[in-house]
């Protein structure tokens, strides 16, 4: 589910367009599509003739309610003894009484309240139980203390479709144990450009292995659909998302456009949706993305056509996050269209209450049909008889037990040392022998947040700590923990030093948490720019130190120069809170055998250069040694591939809430200079404070606050900024002042005074200030070699809240700022 500005990703997409072929049709033929049909268990005789009374006393209010979805940050238990909804929702960075740490017993409290009211009979004598849906897309993982399984990523490596039922069933206790009976869960998405940023929660890029993990996640989750019978209180719904082709996208942009013809758009991206509802999937998300320019939650053909009719789908199609609102034609709160397509729950998170009353209206004018109305009605009530929501036919859930159980955990342990895979082990250096020194390092070394990635507690998962998941282990915890009981030694070392020299370093770097469009990125280069991690492992192989590197990603990346200055290298995903299981395979035990071998393979191909997608692979598809493999990898070339400065963005510096690759964020004051991004959210810098905030989407805005001199600054590889600057660009920044001060902006060295700007702001509200790039260049910067865009300074009682700064064509003659003194 997506938490995003719909206008900031409209503006990307409609940017891409101008620089890719034009689209072709978004026209769809049935008869081309694989035929499957949702199980006859999914109802019954006897279930549709109490669905047949119950619609025909409904009021045409009770009705358009239903097909409305809102969530907990926007709307309370009583509200609904106003406005009937059907559905409400958890978001990313949603939860009981705006607490994102609830206990599973606080998220049944909070569940069982809006369902009671639900249950109240209105004015004609009915009463219709709301659905709670929540993204429980890695386990349950917005439960402190739930089990925390790798990403899909992770398990699409594993090749195993009868783990995944497991953990599919182990989900759907816990999800069922805090009270809540759907999932938006499985993704079968089959991600093509792994510069999208949610490339992880594809299980592979191939289609077949899609389709198998498809049913077996579903049976997971749902179990075998009987007839006559309702899902058990240890399962839940389960939702395939999102319909159709997300990991498709032109550019691999998240929310963007599949330019592809509808033989690909089948054969890549349709095949997991056959399998799940074969399998009984109770609902199917649309996906924010086009096809060939027509957004999919209005595109008719795809929900009605071949979803409804050639696949034979009968339980309900869900919206993700306000995408009605990017329907050609609609907004937020009036979209007809959308249910007309064949969309029959809207996820109105936020704009609920506006969505209902044009949607009421439009559905007594015949905007929307009653034949339509109804059959989006019968399918939502058909999926909620299915789970026993009806007092006749109740089924209780809430058995908070189940949340963290020692045999679940025992699963997770199991997935994530099946998830690893060994890309190279020259000379043997693993497993780490019984009785060795070891060294461990690394920033995901002790990093619970690195190991867990986006979608952990909060959306993007940037907060997470071991508190969250104290029945898990880091890397570090588990290493330790292995080398002790194999009589050896291990140390916790910060920067790669040691006072003894190790027999062995083990080195645990890769990407910072992200989810969904934060986690695009332009190219496949791993550190485009201070290649920290690259400096560790040659530092340590210089000193003659065998390393192992554990390389912690939600897709591959390029990191040949990272293999090369490692002897063993592993890919291990974002394995989630069991780091146990990866120390299962790592470490030998006193026998000098490992607890497990590796057993994974890449679901993606590992590339050989940082361009995307991926013109020739380093791994293909498939590849992973085991330690009954002698395989010396040989020296891989360092070479890109790609300009990087020219491929990477010189003109978007900051957006989305944080630092744009390669740019990075860095607070500087009298005790120096410190990087934001790998800080937690909320932290302290000396005389200046940097925290994530909400401004109009979630995290989407970084608030400062100066007790002193300080500055912060976005910088990277020195760019060639020449053609903005003969195009008449300027540097703009949206802003909002939370508390006027002092302040100055630089851009390549040179700085401008803005304090009367800042002064003149209107206090709360987002502003934006552009100050042409001649103005930069005339006094003095260099703009073929900028390393530096924007630094802003700032003095105490200063504070702003920055929400975007690029650099964009004027059309209009603007004045330069006074000279900073």
């Amino acid at each position: 589910m997506a938490l995003a500005m719909a206008l900031l990703l409209a503006g990307s997409a409609g940017m891409a367009m101008a620089d890719s072929p034009a689209p072709g049709s978004a026209t769809v033929h049935p008869d081309r599509w694989p035929e499957a049909n949702s199980p006859a268990a999914i109802t019954d005789a006897a279930t549709e003739a109490r669905i047949d009374a119950l619609i025909a006393h409904m009021t045409i209010e009770q009705k358009v309610g239903q097909l409305i979805q809102a969530d907990i940050s926007a709307i309370t238990p009583e509200d609904l003894e106003t406005w009937p909804l059907g559905s409400i929702l958890a978001g990313g960075n949603s939860g009981p009484n705006g607490n994102e740490r609830s206990s599973a017993a606080d998220w049944a409290k909070l569940v069982g309240a809006f369902r009671a009211v639900s249950l109240k009979p209105q004015a004609n004598g009915v009463a219709i139980p709301i659905i709670f849906g929540v993204d429980a897309v890695h386990g349950h993982n917005n439960v402190p203390g739930a089990t925390l399984f790798p990403h899909n990523i992770g398990l699409g490596a594993a090749h195993d479709p009868e783990l995944i039922r497991r953990i599919g069933q182990v989900t759907a206790a816990e999800i069922a144990g805090s009270g809540i009976e759907w999932t938006f869960a499985p993704t079968l998405a089959v991600p093509q450009d792994l510069r999208w940023g949610r490339s992880y929660e594809g299980y592979s890029s191939d289609p077949k292995l899609v389709a198998d993990y498809a049913k077996a996640m579903v049976l997971g989750l749902q179990g075998p659909l009987v007839a006559g019978r309702p899902v058990d209180g240890t399962h839940v719904a389960a939702t395939a998302k999102h319909f159709l082709a997300d990991g498709g996208t032109f550019e691999g942009k998240d929310q963007g456009d599949a330019r592809i013809g509808e033989a690909e758009l089948i054969a890549k991206h349709a095949q997991g949706y056959p399998a799940a509802i074969d399998a009984g999937a109770l609902t199917v998300m649309a996906s924010f993305s086009s096809w060939n320019g027509v957004k999919n939650h209005g595109n008719k053909g795809l929900l009605t056509d071949a979803l409804k009719g050639r696949m034979g789908f009968q339980g309900f199609v869900v919206g993700d996050w306000n995408g009605h609102g990017q329907v050609a034609g609609c907004s937020v709160t009036d979209c007809p269209q959308t249910i007309m397509a064949g969309l029959d729950m809207i996820m109105a998170p936020d704009s609920w209450k506006g969505l209902y009353a044009s949607t009421l209206a439009e559905a007594k004018d015949g905007r929307i049909t009653a034949a339509r109305l109804d059959d989006a009605v019968r399918r939502i009530l058909r999926v909620k008889y299915k789970l026993g929501l009806f007092d006749a036919r109740h089924v209780d859930r809430g058995d908070v037990s189940a949340v963290g159980a020692p045999e679940h955990l025992a699963i997770a342990r199991e997935a994530v040392a099946k998830s690893l895979v060994l890309l190279k082990n020259n000379g043997g250096v693993l497993p780490i022998r019984p009785g060795a020194r070891v060294l461990v390092t690394g920033p995901g070394a002790d990093d619970m947040a690195m190991q867990a990635g986006g979608w952990t507690i909060s959306w993007q998962g940037t907060d997470v700590t071991h508190a969250d998941f104290p029945n898990g282990q880091t890397i570090w915890e588990a290493m330790d923990r292995a080398v002790r009981d194999a009589g050896g030694t291990a140390t916790l070392s910060a920067g790669g030093a040691y006072v003894e020299k190790p027999d062995v370093a083990v080195v645990v770097f890769g990407e910072r948490p992200y989810a969904e469009f934060q986690g695009d990125v332009p190219t496949l280069d791993y550190q485009p720019a201070e290649a920290k991690d690259l400096a560790v492992l040659k530092k340590l192989k210089a000193g003659g130190i065998p390393v192992v590197a554990v390389f912690l990603s939600g897709r591959p990346l390029f990191t040949n120069p990272e293999i090369n200055a490692a002897d063993a290298f592993v890919a291990a995903w974002l394995p989630g809170s069991q780091g146990a299981g990866i120390a299962d395979v790592l470490v030998a035990q006193r026998d000098g055998k490992a607890a497990r071998d590796f057993t994974g393979t890449l679901p993606f191909a590992w590339p050989a250069d940082a361009r995307s997608p991926i013109e020739k692979p380093e791994f293909a598809v498939g590849y992973g040694l085991t330690y009954a493999d002698r395989k010396t990898v040989p020296h891989l070339s360092e070479n890109l591939g790609v300009d990087i400065v020219a491929m990477l963005n010189v003109t978007n510096f900051f957006s989305g809430g944080r630092a744009r690759a390669p740019w990075l964020l860095s607070i500087i004051d009298a005790g120096g200079s410190r990087q934001v991004e790998s800080a937690p959210v909320d932290s302290s810098y000396g005389l200046l404070s940097a925290r994530s905030v909400d401004v109009a989407a979630q995290e989407d805005g970084k608030s400062f606050v100066w007790t002193g001199p300080a500055s912060f600054r976005l910088a990277g590889p020195p760019a060639d900024m020449t053609r903005q600057l003969g195009n008449s660009f300027a540097l703009r920044i949206d802003w909002r002042i939370d508390a006027a001060g002092p302040a100055t902006l630089a851009f390549g060295g040179r700085a401008f005074d803005l304090t009367a700007l800042v002064a003149a702001a209107p206090a709360g509200k987002v502003a934006t200030i552009k100050v042409p790039l001649r103005c930069f260049a005339d006094a003095g910067a260099d703009l073929g070699h900028v390393d530096a865009p924007v630094t802003i300074a700032g003095d105490k009682g200063l504070a702003l809240t920055l929400v975007n700064t690029n650099v964009e064509a004027v059309g209009e003659n603007l004045a330069c700022p006074p000279a900073a003194k």
